[in-house]
């Protein structure tokens, strides 16, 4: 038999405790504690939301940050009702929903009687600028064109884009409104989610389709789509597609998206979540996720999440009323 004297043990054990460690990422105590989460994103599949639930389920699963992860799809009323449903039932598991630039606007222009008031800030994780598109085969082949049929006649150019009072309808009215053309007068037509906007667009059915960038990169390498202009202040990186500045409307618009908690999350269980998605946005695949998608990395902890959605609901009231939406 073999003796091991303590000492011998004691580096037996962490030798082997090294060697289970290798490769794998170290966890805040708290974030170990979260067996399960459930992500609602409050819009249909491969909507904007959705991608980024779908991103964060499967690097909180690979990297061991939450146990099991479900994400479930909840749409209609610019994402109001999946907010009603997040707020008013009763979570089997800690509980997440992602949110945005439309929901904010959504609340606003259904006159919700649910509001985000009523969920708790976990973090803003992404920014990221829409795209304006049309069908490759479109006499459109500008911003210049397009610019020019709006100015020609409004109502002639249907804007296929995501929920009303959302950042694709805002962005749209603020285009118009730039290159002096009554917003009130442009033809939106409201779709569920980025899935449908891409159909739409790619079916002739609309004019134009709006809608953030990634919902429409595969059609736009793939040549059945082109991209007239991004709507952000700078250019995606490795996207060959002019900013509306570039293109000689002098206007930016970003969408950002972000998890809230549910309001009855105990202190336990928020904190969890918070410390998974705090490691989360280090990890390599989050880096990865955000280059493949052309996300915006704009993380903000709980407390200054808070303070942005407060002023952000401000802000997105005042652009609605001024495209006319309010």
């Amino acid at each position: 038999m073999t003796t091991v004297t303590r000492r011998a043990f004691s580096a037996l054990a962490a030798t082997a405790l090294a060697a289970v460690m290798i490769g794998q990422t170290v966890l805040p105590a708290a974030a170990q504690e979260l067996k399960s989460l459930h992500i609602l994103a409050p819009s249909s599949a491969g909507s904007g939301y959705d991608q980024l639930a779908r991103a964060v389920q499967g690097i909180l699963q690979e990297d061991k940050l939450v146990g099991a992860v479900e994400v479930q799809n909840v749409a209609g009323g610019g994402g109001t009702v999946g907010l009603s449903q997040f707020v008013t039932t009763k979570p089997r598991h800690p509980s997440a929903l992602v949110i945005g630039f439309a929901l904010v606007g959504g609340v606003l222009t259904t006159k919700s009687a649910v509001t985000l008031d009523q969920t708790v800030p976990v973090a803003r994780l992404i920014g990221e600028a829409d795209a304006i598109v049309v069908p490759v085969n479109s006499d459109i082949k500008t911003m210049a064109d397009l610019v020019e049929r709006l100015k020609a006649d409004p109502s002639a150019v249907s804007w296929a884009g995501g929920s009303i009072g959302g950042v694709d309808h805002v962005a749209a009215g603020l285009i118009a409104k730039t290159v002096g053309v009554d917003p009130k007068k442009i033809n939106y037509v409201v779709h569920a989610g980025g899935g449908e906007v891409l159909a739409s667009t790619l079916g002739g059915h609309a004019t134009v389709g709006i809608s953030g960038y990634e919902e429409f990169r595969a059609q736009v390498d793939a040549g059945q789509l082109r991209a007239l202009a991004v709507t952000g202040e700078e250019r995606i990186k490795g996207v060959d597609v002019p900013t509306l500045k570039e293109a000689g409307v002098d206007l930016a618009v970003m969408n950002w998206r972000g998890i809230m908690a549910h309001p009855k999350a105990d202190e336990k269980d928020r904190a969890a979540l918070e410390a998974a998605i705090a490691t989360l946005v280090k990890t390599p695949q989050w880096q990865e996720a955000l280059a493949k998608r052309g996300w915006i990395d704009s993380y903000l902890p709980a407390k200054e999440f808070g303070e942005f959605l407060a002023e952000e609901q401000k802000r997105v009231e005042s652009a609605l009323k001024e495209v006319g939406l309010l």
